[in-house]
């Protein structure tokens, strides 16, 4: 649909017209970008910005650009249309160091530029202008560092705001704050209809499609993308619905993804009903935190999706931007305080500082704490707050995460696995409190007195052990859980459905296109196998430390002492309650012994397992 501009480390730009006078410069990289949980899929990525060329007296406008990740080929691409000796105008929606580094490249190259971002925005723009990110460990001594460009001028929009252009086109400008996004703005072209959303609606997805298919072909990746960034922030997300439900929408284009050009009013409504569970919690974490160059809140993005996945409810609090009453409304109400920092010239930043002084003086030492972050050179901030919340009194959920400068998948996966446990460890204290009560009135346990949970445990299964690995090196990712809920669901092609719980750390690893293997148990040999695989694990751990184990044809794990495996790649995924039925077709498999009968897991209830 339009042209490519230069190739850099497989990223490129490719130009879609939209309209006259409007182009989408939509930056392509197929293979992971960043390090961040959202990112998860390994699906690519796409970065999209918008380009109204210049008309009249208008300049130039463009916007939500990218990340410095493609500023090669993506300053390539915008040359080529709008010469450097052109007045050039930059909707800056989301502000980031990466993000600050291009918009830096864009004031060096295009000297007239003129940056229009919201309140919060601007602030951000101010203080990560000059900042630079410091050099990994090991990294070769600098020469003297360039000198950076001034800041350009700078437009700050304190509400919502309307930018009049001579071709006709009328943008409406839409602050969209949320804790993670605190300079979040929304761009909205009222004469076509288009909706420039920014990390609202966005997945990560490779594609040079405009638009998505149908709603179907991207589902999955959208509700991941919101699972790992939206699910933390509900209630600031509906507000945000709420104020675009009322315009004259026909097309969603999202920072990331293909856009939503036919039913982008049922993409609202799936982000509301993915926000139920959330809504309806009646636990809740208040996740507390700061972060300079993106490290830190990658953690709590990761501890965020680890806890939602529970059940409970998390509440997402960016302290740089976060009233004080709202801070103490949060500390007060919730059932668990997680609190994040970087450490920045060997200290923490003034608003975890003060964070911290509020939850030591107002904090219940009854609810669990914990600590995370990310630091360079040293890590005095997170020596501060374990000292601080130790000496007070407090009870740690888990000992303190700290990652040196960024979290690789690994890492991440295990801040997800220590989300999940936080979860479980306060839905098992909520349990035992409902028993207490249940035992003092008298009353029985619905498990044990109604006829139809006790018919439903008469419904079994095969025992079985779910095994799978992902990824190489030390991007290797490795998953298990025993699995008693499957069942053969097609004959041509062969095919079975596997039900996984949704706090089950394989889970992440279960998506479209993922493998794994099932290796079914047999009867007199399932103890071992099930003693390995329901032990507790520690986040992060090996599931298969110590075992010897087989591959199969399609490289998953293969257990000696099966009955049967086989080789089964997932492809389709449908939300069951607290479960989602995982459909996979199997390409390989074999039968180790056959003369054993298959393992049966016998319940007493079906109100557990």
């Amino acid at each position: 649909m339009g042209a490519s501009s230069a190739v850099a480390n497989d990223r490129r730009v490719i130009e879609l017209p939209i309209e006259a006078g409007l182009v989408c410069l939509r930056g392509l990289s197929p293979k992971r970008l960043r390090f961040e949980v959202e990112y998860g899929l390994e699906r690519g990525t796409t970065a999209n910005s918008f380009l109204f060329l210049p008309s009249g007296d208008d300049p130039a406008l463009l916007v939500h650009p990218p990340g410095n990740t493609f500023a090669e080929p993506y300053l390539e691409a915008l040359a080529g249309l709008v010469p450097p000796s052109t007045r050039l105008q930059v909707v800056v929606g989301h502000t980031n160091p990466n993000r600050v580094q291009l918009l830096r490249q864009l004031a060096q190259g295009w000297p007239h530029l003129e940056l229009i971002s919201s309140n919060p925005g601007a602030q951000l723009l101010r203080e990560l202008w000059d900042q630079r990110k410091p050099a990994p460990p090991g990294a070769a001594a600098a020469a003297e560092p360039e000198a950076l460009p001034p800041l350009p001028p700078l437009q700050v929009v304190r509400g919502e705001a309307e930018l009049q252009r001579a071709a006709g086109h009328n943008i409406q400008l839409l602050p969209t704050p949320t804790p993670r996004w605190p300079g979040g703005l929304m761009a909205f072209e009222q004469t076509s209809g288009l909706l420039m959303s920014g990390k609202f609606f966005a997945a990560h997805l490779c594609s040079e499609a405009w638009a998505e298919a149908n709603r179907s072909s991207t589902e999955e990746d959208r509700r991941y993308f919101y699972d790992c960034l939206m699910a933390p922030m509900v209630r600031q997300v509906e507000a945000v619905l709420d104020r675009i439900d009322e315009l004259p929408i026909r097309t969603i284009a999202p920072g990331h993804g293909p856009a939503i050009a036919e039913s982008w009013r049922s993409l609202l409504v799936d982000y509301r009903r993915w926000g139920e569970t959330q809504e309806r919690a009646k636990l809740s974490v208040a996740l507390l935190y700061a972060s300079a160059y993106g490290n830190t809140a990658a953690i709590a993005d990761g501890l965020a999706q680890g806890v939602s996945r529970t059940g409970v409810r998390v509440e997402s609090i960016n302290c740089e931007f976060t009233p004080t009453e709202k801070l103490l409304e949060a500390i007060r109400s919730c059932d668990a305080v997680l609190i994040g920092s970087p450490t920045l010239g060997g200290h923490a930043p003034t608003p975890i500082v003060s964070a911290l002084g509020t939850l030591l003086a107002e904090g219940d030492r009854a609810k669990p704490v914990g600590v995370f972050g990310s630091f360079g050179w040293s890590g005095e901030a997170l020596d501060l707050l374990e000292s601080k919340l130790r000496d007070g009194g407090f009870r740690f959920a888990f000992e303190p995460i700290k990652v040196k400068f960024s979290p690789d998948p690994a890492t991440l996966k295990a801040c997800e696995e220590t989300g999940t446990a936080l979860g479980r460890q306060l839905l098992s204290e909520q349990r035992r409190s409902q028993r207490r009560s249940a035992t003092h009135s008298g009353g029985l346990s619905e498990s044990r007195t109604n006829p139809a949970v006790q018919a439903l445990g008469r419904v079994v299964g095969s025992l079985c052990v779910l095994t799978t690995v992902k990824g190489e090196g030390a991007a290797r990712l490795s998953g298990a859980m025993v699995a008693s809920w499957v069942s053969q669901a097609s004959f041509s092609p062969p095919g079975i459905t596997v039900a996984v719980a949704k706090d089950r750390a394989v889970e992440a690893l279960l998506h479209g296109g993922d493998g794994f293997a099932l290796n079914v148990l047999a009867a007199g040999r399932e103890t071992g196998p099930m003693k390995q695989f329901l032990q507790p694990f520690a986040p992060g751990a090996d599931r298969f430390a110590g075992l010897e184990l087989e591959a199969s044809p399609g490289g998953q794990p293969v257990l000696p002492e099966a009955l049967a495996w086989l080789d089964c790649r997932v492809k389709q995924r449908m939300e069951c309650g607290d479960h989602w039925l995982i459909y996979a077709e199997a390409s390989n498999g074999a039968l180790l012994d056959a003369s054993s009968t298959t393992a049966v897991h016998q319940r007493r209830s079906g109100a557990n397992y």
